[in-house]
């Protein structure tokens, strides 16, 4: 059972206010305040510190900070673990990122449910920042992103190495001859939404090359990736994106791969938990159950 005063001092370090973790929590703000003194004489440490009226963490306090997260996390993944134990009912509760859930690993699910034909899924596709703050609330067990992530925060492995590819319809007429990125300019940029481990793939090569998506001459945002993919099916401009979400359309030629000179990007897919879980053993074994070498013998 997690300490009571654990969750105290996770509810001051959401709201930076002591006044407002007692109103969350339904107990007085001299509560609080002892909670954490308690907590403090326990670790020998000063976890708050003021500068004026403003409330912020130390060291220690975002050190114990990270820990008590994943404490949290493995209480309610233990609390879930003993519920599925007693009703005989086994759940397997992830996130992915979109092009994961969409193009890398519904065969792998399927592969999955029919070695364990009693469990239920559940399975959650949003953006990488989404999955892990549900990780952190423990909403869900793990994940696998194609976003960046604080690695002091979690233990990984990586699922998958994708090459990341720019892409239009066969027949597309570009403006120009096109050998790198700046003869693309001139041309339609479609775009997945901010905050999306693709674009975000895309928004460091450009910084790279001193470029943002505002340089190109028009753009088209869309979050649904299949409509994307429809649109530059259509012709209606260039994308960049994962090999494997264009891979249907360039083997039956609906779509080209843009010859750009010194455009070699991988990215890597993944899988990951909260740091120092005590079932490191358990997301390790899923890993290898899930995990694309495996699937591919």
């Amino acid at each position: 059972m997690l300490d009571f005063r654990i969750h105290t001092f996770l509810s001051v370090c959401r709201h930076m206010s002591y006044t407002k973790a007692a109103e969350e929590l339904h107990i007085t703000q001299p509560a609080v305040s002892q909670h954490i003194h308690c907590l403090e004489m326990d670790y020998h440490a000063k976890l708050f510190r003021y500068a004026g009226k403003k409330l912020s963490l130390t060291d220690a306090g975002s050190l114990l900070l990270n820990t008590a997260i994943t404490m949290k996390h493995d209480d309610v993944h233990l609390r879930d673990q003993l519920h599925q134990l007693q009703a005989g009912k086994p759940r397997l509760t992830f996130g992915v990122t979109l092009t994961v859930g969409e193009f890398l690993i519904p065969h792998r699910i399927a592969a999955y449910l029919k070695n364990h034909p009693n469990t239920s899924v559940k399975m959650i596709v949003s953006n990488t920042q989404d999955l892990l703050s549900k990780i952190n609330q423990g909403e869900i067990d793990f994940a696998l992103v194609e976003g960046f992530f604080n690695k002091s925060e979690y233990d990984y492995l990586v699922y998958t190495r994708e090459p990341f590819i720019a892409v239009a319809a066969s027949d597309y007429r570009f403006k120009k001859p096109v050998q790198c990125i700046e003869d693309l300019l001139e041309e339609r940029i479609l775009l997945r939404e901010a905050g999306s481990g693709t674009r975000g793939v895309l928004e460091r090569y450009l910084e790279s090359c001193n470029l943002t998506v505002s340089d190109f001459s028009n753009t088209a945002q869309i979050s649904n990736i299949r409509a994307l993919l429809s649109l530059a099916r259509e012709g209606c401009g260039i994308t960049f994106l994962y090999e494997a979400a264009a891979m249907e359309d360039l083997e039956t030629g609906r779509m080209q791969r843009i010859p750009l000179k010194d455009f070699r990007i991988t990215h890597d897919i993944t899988f990951l938990w909260r740091k120092q879980s005590i079932f490191k053993d358990y997301y390790e074994n899923l890993f290898q159950e899930l995990s694309v070498k495996k699937d591919q013998t």
